[in-house]
C-alpha cells in the first residue's frame, strides 16, 4: 500500500476525505493522484470552456434560435471515411448489461452471459465518495480476475471463465468530484473516474490482450468528443500505451448530439467503438433543451415510446451514421426486471422486452442493453434469431433525416395519473439516490437517474407553460406542490412507516419542489442533489 497524505503542496492536490479505508489506500496512491493532477492541469481549462459553450448555445435557443445540422462541418458529413477497424474482441456486442460498480453487481453482470458489461459510475451510481473509490477497487480486482464476494447468508460469488467484456462509464463533463481538489478547485468527475481506472488497469488489460473500453455520457457537441480523444491520446502516451488502444462508445443521449453524430465519430475515429441510443436521457434532453417553448410539451412519459416519429428518426439516423462509418450502432435499455410470484405479470414484462429487442434488431442495431441478468437470454434469443452473424454493420439503410424529423413533438395526453406518477417515481428514485443507491427497482422497472430527470423535467415543463390535463385541469407549480404530500402519504403506506420515516423523503420532496418552482429550468437534478451526499 502507498497511502497518500491528505494534502500535497508540491502538486496542488488536496483530498478532502482522509485516506483510511483499504480501498482508499490502494486506489488513491501517490502515482495515481499525480496522474489525475496532470489530467486536470492539462484539460480543465478546455472542459470549462466547453461548458461555457453549452450555456451560450442554450441562451441562443431561448432567444429563438433553433436546432440544425452544422454548416461548418458539412464536409465531415458528406465525405466518405471510416473509423478505425473494430478489434476482434468487440465484433460481437449483441447483448450488453449495465449496472453500478458495487462488488456483487460486477460479478453477476460479468457472469451473466452478456457480450459486455458497462460498469457505471454515472446514472446508475449514486456518487458518494465510498461508492466511487470502492468501485475503482472492485473494477481493479475484476480486471485481474480476483474479485469475489460473500453475501450475509454466506453465498459465495466468483467470476466464471471468459466473463463479459468490461466497459466503464465515467461521469459526464458537467460533473465534478468534490472530494479531490486541484489548485483549489474540484477535479472533473470525468477525469477522476477515467483516470483512476486507466492508471490502475491499462497494464493488466494489455497483458491479457484486452483493452480499456469506455462509454462516454452526456456529450452535447463534437468538440466535447474532441476533448475526450485528446485525453485518450495523452493518457496512452503518458503510460506508454500504443495509440488507439482505448476504445469508446458514445451515448447519443442529448438533443444537440443527435445533430452531430458524424462529427462525434470523426473526432473519436481512432478510438471509436460506435454510438448508443441512450433513449431515456435523450427524452430528458429533448424536454430540457426545448423547455422554453410552449409548443413543445411532451405527453405522459409512458406514452413517449420508440415508435414516435422524433425517436424513430433519431434511431434511424444513428444506425445509418454508424454503419456508414463502419462501427456499431447500439440499441437502448430494457429496464424490465423479473417479477417473482406473478407469472402472468412476468410473462407480460418479458413480452415487452422481446418486442422492443425485435424492433431494434429489425431496425439494424448491432446490439442492445438490459438492466438485469435475467433478461440477457431473452434479448440474446431475439438477436440470435435475426442476427446470426456478429453484427450487421454491413447493412446500410440510407435515410434522409431532417431537423424537423428530430424535433417533431409527439401527440398524446397529459393526465392526472401521469403527473402523480412523475412525482411518485421521481421521489422514490431521488430518495434512494440520496441514500447512496443509484440503481433502484420501482414498479418492476430498474430505474436510474434519467427516470428522475424526465419526471421533474415534465413537471417543470407542464407547470410553467400552463398545460392542461386530458380532463381540462390546469397544471401550475401550485398544482404540483399541492400533490406532493398526497404522494408522500401513499409512499409511506406502501413502503411501511419504518422504511419511510428512516429515509430522506422530506429532503427529496424539498428538492423536487424547489426545482419545479425555479424560474429557469435547472440543468441537472444530480448536480443539485450532489450537495446532500458525502
Amino acid at each position: 500500500m502507498n497511502p497518500q497524505p491528505e494534502q500535497d503542496s508540491s502538486t496542488g492536490i488536496r483530498l478532502l476525505s482522509p485516506v483510511h479505508t483499504p480501498a482508499e489506500q490502494e486506489i488513491l496512491t501517490g502515482p495515481a493522484l499525480h496522474f489525475l493532477h496532470r489530467l486536470a492541469v492539462r484539460f480543465e481549462p478546455t472542459r470549462k470552456q466547453l461548458l461555457e459553450n453549452r450555456a451560450r448555445r442554450l441562451a441562443e435557443l431561448r432567444a429563438g434560435k433553433s436546432f440544425n445540422f452544422l454548416e461548418s462541418t458539412a464536409s465531415v458529413r458528406s465525405h466518405e471515411w471510416k473509423v478505425a477497424p473494430i478489434p476482434s474482441e468487440l465484433a460481437d456486442r449483441r447483448v450488453e448489461i449495465t449496472g453500478p460498480v458495487d462488488r456483487k453487481m460486477i460479478i453477476n453482470a460479468l457472469n451473466s452471459g452478456a457480450s459486455a458489461f458497462m460498469a457505471d459510475f454515472e446514472d446508475s451510481n449514486s456518487p458518494t465518495w465510498s461508492n466511487c473509490v470502492e468501485g475503482q477497487l472492485n473494477l481493479r480486482d475484476a480486471v485481474r480476475g480476483v474479485i469475489d464476494f460473500q453475501s450475509p447468508e454466506g453465498k459465495p460469488y466468483r467470476l466464471v471463465p471468459n466473463p463479459a467484456v468490461l466497459f466503464v462509464r465515467p461521469r459526464g463533463w458537467h460533473l465534478t468530484e468534490k472530494h479531490l481538489l486541484v489548485a483549489g478547485q474540484p477535479i472533473s468527475a470525468s477525469l477522476f473516474d477515467f483516470g483512476l481506472f486507466f492508471f490502475h488497469n491499462v497494464e493488466a488489460l494489455v497483458s491479457q490482450r484486452k483493452r480499456p473500453c469506455f462509454y462516454l455520457p452526456k456529450m452535447e457537441s463534437h468538440l466535447e468528443a474532441r476533448l475526450w480523444d485528446t485525453v485518450f491520446e495523452f493518457a496512452e502516451s503518458h503510460l506508454d500505451v500504443r495509440k488507439g488502444t482505448i476504445r469508446a462508445t458514445v451515448l447519443i443521449e442529448t438533443l444537440p448530439a443527435a445533430f452531430e453524430m458524424d462529427e462525434i465519430l470523426h473526432e473519436l475515429r481512432n478510438h471509436s467503438a460506435g454510438l448508443n441510443c441512450g433513449r431515456w436521457d435523450y427524452i430528458f434532453s429533448f424536454i430540457k433543451k426545448l423547455s422554453h417553448r410552449a409548443d413543445c410539451l411532451l405527453p405522459d412519459r409512458s406514452s413517449v415510446t420508440m415508435d414516435k416519429h422524433f425517436l424513430k428518426s433519431y434511431v434511424e439516423l444513428l444506425i445509418y451514421t454508424c454503419h456508414r462509418r463502419g462501427i456499431h450502432a447500439m440499441g437502448g435499455m430494457a429496464a424490465q426486471i423479473p417479477i417473482k410470484g406473478d407469472p402472468a405479470a412476468n410473462d407480460a414484462a418479458f413480452a415487452k422486452v422481446r418486442q422492443d429487442k425485435l424492433r431494434e434488431v429489425t431496425a439494424g442495431h448491432d446490439g442492445t442493453w438490459v438492466a438485469h441478468p435475467g433478461l440477457v437470454s431473452v434479448a440474446k434469443a431475439i438477436f440470435d434469431e435475426s442476427m446470426p452473424q456478429p453484427n450487421q454493420i454491413s447493412r446500410l439503410n440510407r435515410v434522409s433525416i431532417s431537423a424537423s424529423d428530430l424535433l417533431a413533438v409527439p401527440a398524446g395526453d397529459i393526465t392526472e395519473k401521469g403527473l402523480e406518477m412523475n412525482i411518485d417515481i421521481g421521489l422514490q428514485y431521488l430518495e434512494s439516490w440520496l441514500n447512496g443507491n443509484g440503481c433502484v427497482p420501482i414498479y418492476n422497472l430498474m430505474e436510474d437517474a434519467a427516470t428522475a430527470e424526465i419526471s421533474r423535467a415534465q413537471l417543470w415543463q407542464w407547470s410553467h407553460h400552463g398545460a392542461r390535463t386530458a380532463n381540462g385541469n390546469l397544471i401550475t407549480t401550485d398544482t404540483v406542490i399541492a400533490a406532493i404530500p398526497g404522494v408522500l402519504d401513499k409512499l409511506r403506506a406502501q413502503l411501511g412507516a419504518q422504511r419511510f420515516d428512516s429515509g430522506r423523503f422530506p429532503l427529496a420532496a424539498q428538492i423536487f419542489a424547489d426545482m419545479t418552482q425555479a424560474t429557469e429550468f435547472p440543468e441537472f437534478l444530480t448536480t443539485i442533489a450532489y450537495q446532500h451526499i458525502d
